[in-house]
Parts: C-alpha cells; structure tokens; sequence
C-alpha cells in the first residue's frame, strides 16, 4: 500500500461532509468547478493509488489552488487580496462552516505533491487536463452564464467586456492548456523525479526484452 489507509478514509470521510453542505449552499452547477471535481477525483485515486489520474488533478489544479493560498494568506497577514478570489473566506453572511470547508484549496497542492513524488507523474496528465477544461468550461459558458463557474465569462468572477464571449472562450481554451497546463506538467516531471508513472513502467521492460532479442541475434550470427 503505497498510501496510508487513514489519509484515503479520511479524505472520502472528509468528500461526503462536504459534498452535502456545499450542494446545499451553491447548488449542482458548483460541481462543475476544477476544484470541486477535483476534490472526487482525488478520493478515487487515493483508493486506486492511480499515478494518472493524480498526475491529471496535479497539472489541472496546482497553480490556481497555490495562488488561492497566496492570497488568502496574503489577505490574513496584511489585510490586502494580493491576487483576488478568497474574498468570500471573509464575508460573513456565509456560513463559518461553509468557509472552514473551503481551507480545501489550502490542503489539496500538498497532497497533490506528495502523491506525485510517491507514485510517479503519468505524462498523459497535461492531455487529459486539457480535455477536461475543453469539456468543462464551454458548459459554463452556456449554463447559468451569470454565475461564471472557472471564469468562464472572466476572470476572478467578473464578466469580461474587453472582447466578444466567444472570442475570450476560444482565448480561454487554447492559454489555459498552453500557458499553465504544459509549464505545470514540466515541472511535475522534474518534482517527481522524472519518475514517470504505469505507462513508461510498461514501456521498459518491453525495451529491454527488446534489447535481448537483438543481442542474442548478434552472438548467433
């Protein structure tokens, strides 16, 4: 077992407390946040112990669940939003637990790391991410634009009047895989040591076998 058992009963304990109250408080279209998926997906590969779909929420999740970090941290030090997006953490018309539940995005970069540096990183995760937000935010755009579910509409929640909504979707899907997913999964396969996960692990012992059969061919000859 290479995770321990207490870290995937607690967080699946931990997946259905929050689900309910988090349904109960923002409605089904909540779940169609990265995060929010992001939080299931992590249950099933804690249990799988799935180098791949780790490797996926790593690439997909890192950068945004880091900056949020940062500004809540920011915010709690000197009084200022250094990036903005953690305002509601402070906004006390939402339910402390509501906002207790949402210290999630604090703990998920650490489990992400440390998954990715026990298990490998699958290089499949960048594509796979990729796909996930070409699925994802075109269904934000169109269902309940209003609530700008992944800043689908733009960015940090408010609705973007710079350029026409379909031009800043396409914009949208093309620098979000570009410019965060490929950086992120360059840099997890040097966190992980260049360590890659089950698809590499299958590919060498086909190489050597490989290497075997050409050398047994050049003593016979």
């Amino acid at each position: 077992m290479r995770v321990p058992l207490w870290l995937k009963v607690a967080w699946s304990v931990w997946v259905f407390c929050w689900a309910p109250i988090y349904w109960r408080q923002y409605g089904g279209q909540n779940f169609l946040f990265f995060c929010d998926v992001g939080n299931v997906i992590i249950a099933l590969a804690l249990w799988s112990e799935s180098a791949l779909l780790f490797s996926w929420q790593a690439v997909s999740l890192l950068v945004f669940q880091s900056l949020f970090t940062v500004d809540l941290a920011g915010a709690c030090l000197t009084g200022r939003h250094l990036i903005g997006g953690t305002d509601f953490m402070f906004d006390p018309h939402l339910p402390s637990l509501v906002r207790a539940l949402s210290l999630f995005h604090v703990v998920t970069p650490v489990v992400l790391l440390w998954a990715v540096r026990r298990l490998g990183y699958d290089p499949r995760a960048w594509k796979l991410a990729t796909v996930a937000c070409w699925v994802l935010v075109p269904i934000n755009y169109c269902w309940r634009p209003e609530h700008n579910v992944n800043w689908a509409r733009g960015i940090f929640f408010i609705q973007q009047q710079a350029m026409p909504g379909w031009l800043y979707l396409m914009a949208y899907l093309l620098l979000v895989p570009a410019v965060v997913y490929y950086p992120t999964h360059l840099g997890l396969m040097w966190w992980s040591g260049r360590r890659a996960g089950p698809i590499a692990g299958r590919k060498w012992p086909r190489l050597r076998r490989k290497a075997r059969v050409r050398n047994t061919a050049n003593l016979s000859g």
